[in-house]
């Protein structure tokens, strides 16, 4: 498989763990060392993966509040073993829009690090 199609089904593997909250299915595409930037509602955002992921265990999944299911991949950006994609992620309320930084080990694509806003509707 090439690399914008390994990239792609990461990307995909990450829209269907957030929606589901499915954190096994998220830790196996981030790196461990991964650390989450952004901002909710105007406050600055940093996380480990670790706490990423405890805290989509801990919370209601968009799939169990109903949210539809709108999340999209924008552009992908690959160089040699690293790649960013960007991503549209509306869900609970907000209006994301996303960054991930990804890196080609032994053949496996995994995301080091990702980065959000919300976006005014």
């Amino acid at each position: 498989m090439d690399a914008d199609k390994q990239i792609r089904t990461v990307v995909q593997s990450y829209f269907d763990g957030v929606y589901t909250g499915n954190v096994t299915t998220l830790a196996a595409i981030f790196d461990e060392g991964a650390q989450v930037y952004g901002e909710v509602n105007g406050q600055p955002y940093h996380k480990t993966i670790a706490a990423y992921l405890d805290g989509v265990a801990n919370r209601t999944s968009p799939k169990d509040n109903g949210d539809p299911y709108l999340m999209k991949l924008v552009s992908v950006d690959i160089s040699g073993c690293i790649a960013n994609v960007k991503l549209h992620s509306p869900m609970l309320g907000f209006n994301y829009q996303l960054y991930l930084s990804l890196v080609r080990n032994k053949e496996q694509w995994r995301i080091v690090n990702k980065t959000f806003t919300n976006l005014a509707v």
